[in-house]
Formats: structure tokens, C-alpha cells, sequence
């Protein structure tokens, strides 16, 4: 795949989808558009095309990725509405359904996706959907990219507003547990960088063993729980402490709060 792809907005997710791309060898042009220069520097410096020209990157792409704030992304649509014109537009603004991108650039055709900032490492969840002028081509050319930033799949836009509390804001969560895990460790007395390290690659090992060799969360709990062990007495103190009913009230609220923020934008 060779297409010309142009990034607008050199942000977190914006910059690290141009990274990814690079980091895995994509063999097509990339051209980043960025109004802050000190933004693009870096990515520059990596052999990218940058300008501070929206309408001039969109122009030369073959798809174009919008990865700007929901407030704005309505005035960068419009502002590239002609060069957009029968090309594949990738929005990455949270809440913003494919809809109200279509309404803009009704001669674009139109892919929403849902990454989380694990896209920086190559490890992000994409969830995406498309709007019904997509073509199985074009699929394809979403899913070739999407590669490069860790696992995708294309769902029903109805289920957005819910991955996006469990995925999108899941890094948040996820992180909260591994530093409690890591004062744990201090606690007892384990170095700073010995303790982080444990937590750390612990929550990396178990995500992989659930998603690599298909076992159930519970499967893996019960593999390492033994009768009077030590970790059995470690989870009798984790389930009186109802860090589970706390995660699950965690994504109902995001997902409550994601869908009265789309609800504004529809």
C-alpha cells in the first residue's frame, strides 16, 4: 500500500499515528499539517512532509486522517471540504459520530475510529466504523493502517460510546492499578524502579495471556491461586475492597458521559 496519507493535527494521537506508520515500514507518503511548528519538528526530523497548510496536505492525499479536537473538527472540514472530495476521510475526534462527518463532506467517504493513547507503543485497541459509501477496499486500507498502531475491528457505531469508556479511557484506569500496585511493592519494601517494573509487566503479561493463548480472566486467576497460597490471600483482600463493582461503576459513568457528549454533537 503506497497512498499518500496526510495527517491534520500533530497532537498525542495525531503524532502517534504518523510514528506507527513509520515505525512499520509504510511505504506510502506522509504529510503531516500542524499550525504549530513545534509540533512537527521531531516528525520532520523523521523524513516526514510537514506544513501548516490544511487544505495543500489534503489535497495531495489519498486519505486524510482529522485528528483535531471535536470543537474544531467541523471548521477543518469545511475549511478542506473540495480537496476532500471522493477521498477516504479518518476522524479521531471522540464523541463525533460518522453522521455529522458526513453532513460536512458529503463527497467524502467517511471512517470513524476509536483509538486510546497505547497507540503511542504500538499496542492500542482501534475500534472504527464506517459510514455506507466505504468501500471493501477502502476497509481494507483502514485496516492495513490500523495494524500499525496494535489490534482493530470494525463495529457498530452504536457500541462506540461504550468502548470508548473501556478502551479509550481504559489506560486511566489500568494506571491507577498499577501504581497501587507499585506502592504495594514499596510497602513491603521493594526499590521504586523494581516495584514499578513488577506492576508494570504483570498487568503487560496478563493482557497478553488473555488475548494470545484465549484464556478467560478467570481461567488465569485460578492457574496462579493455590490452596493456602499467597495469592489467594491477596485476592480475599481485593474482593472485600469491591475494586471490581468500583471498574465496572467506572466505565458505566464514561460511557454515560460519552454519550450526553455525542448527544451535544448530534
Amino acid at each position: 500500500m503506497k497512498d499518500t496519507i496526510a495527517i491534520i493535527g500533530a497532537g498525542v494521537i495525531g503524532g502517534s499515528v504518523v510514528k506507527s506508520l513509520l515505525k512499520s515500514g509504510y511505504e506510502g507518503k506522509i504529510i503531516v499539517a500542524e499550525i504549530m511548528p513545534e509540533k512537527t519538528k521531531e516528525l520532520e526530523q523523521l523524513g516526514v512532509s510537514v506544513t501548516t497548510n490544511n487544505r495543500d496536505a489534503a489535497r495531495e492525499a489519498d486519505i486524510v486522517f482529522l485528528s483535531v479536537k471535536p470543537n474544531v473538527l467541523k471548521t477543518v472540514l469545511k475549511e478542506v471540504s473540495r480537496e476532500v472530495e471522493g477521498k477516504l476521510v479518518v476522524s479521531t475526534a471522540a464523541a463525533v459520530n460518522v453522521k455529522f462527518c458526513k453532513r460536512v463532506v458529503p463527497k467524502a467517504r467517511c471512517v470513524r475510529i476509536m483509538p486510546n493513547v497505547a497507540i503511542m507503543v504500538q499496542e492500542s485497541f482501534t475500534a472504527y466504523c464506517c459510514d455506507d459509501d466505504v468501500t471493501k477496499e477502502d476497509k481494507k486500507k483502514i485496516e492495513h493502517i490500523l495494524v500499525a498502531m496494535g489490534r482493530s475491528m470494525e463495529i457498530d457505531e452504536c457500541y462506540m460510546d461504550a468502548v470508548t469508556a473501556v478502551s479509550g479511557s481504559g489506560p486511566g484506569y489500568l494506571s491507577i492499578i498499577i501504581e497501587a500496585l507499585a506502592y504495594g511493592g514499596l510497602k513491603v519494601g521493594l526499590p521504586r524502579d523494581l516495584a514499578l517494573t513488577c506492576a508494570a509487566q504483570a498487568v503487560l503479561g496478563t493482557a497478553k495471556l488473555v488475548l494470545e493463548t484465549e484464556q478467560s480472566p478467570a481461567q488465569i486467576r485460578d492457574s496462579v491461586t493455590t490452596p493456602g497460597g499467597t495469592t489467594i490471600e491477596a485476592i480475599y483482600e481485593v474482593e472485600g475492597s469491591e475494586v471490581r463493582q468500583a471498574l465496572m461503576r467506572a466505565v458505566e459513568a464514561a460511557t454515560k458521559k460519552s454519550e450526553k457528549i455525542r448527544k451535544q454533537w448530534e
